[in-house]
């Protein structure tokens, strides 16, 4: 099972930008699906993005053309590049790693969007 530890979050103001990454321990890392998830103030986690081992991206719409998902196979890393962040993008940002239906979740970075 692999281990994920995510870093990066931190406090910034509407308009900026912040970078995610999320580590990985183990072996095969290409072969997994990588996610990165939030869960905000009373609200539900929701997908934020996902990639998969060969590169093809998916996005929630609330993200599209503001966030950018990437993974380093040979690091086994995984980003979340965030512009123009929002308000509403405040949340607790989790990396997700997936495989034949299974998945394993970091422990969450806080990242708040505020004047």
């Amino acid at each position: 099972q692999v281990q994920l530890v995510e870093s990066g979050g931190g406090l910034m103001q509407p308009g900026g930008s912040l970078r995610l990454s999320c580590a990985a321990s183990g072996s095969r890392f290409s072969f997994y699906v990588m996610g990165w998830y939030r869960q905000g103030p009373g609200k539900q986690r929701e997908l934020v993005a996902t990639i998969t081992g060969d590169g093809i991206t998916n996005y929630a719409d609330s993200v599209k053309g503001r966030f950018t998902i990437s993974r380093d196979n040979a690091k086994n890393t995984v980003y979340l590049q965030m512009n123009g962040l929002k308000p509403e993008d405040t949340a607790v940002y989790y990396c997700n790693a997936r495989r034949l239906g299974l998945g394993s979740w970091g422990q969450g970075t806080q990242v708040t969007v505020s004047s």
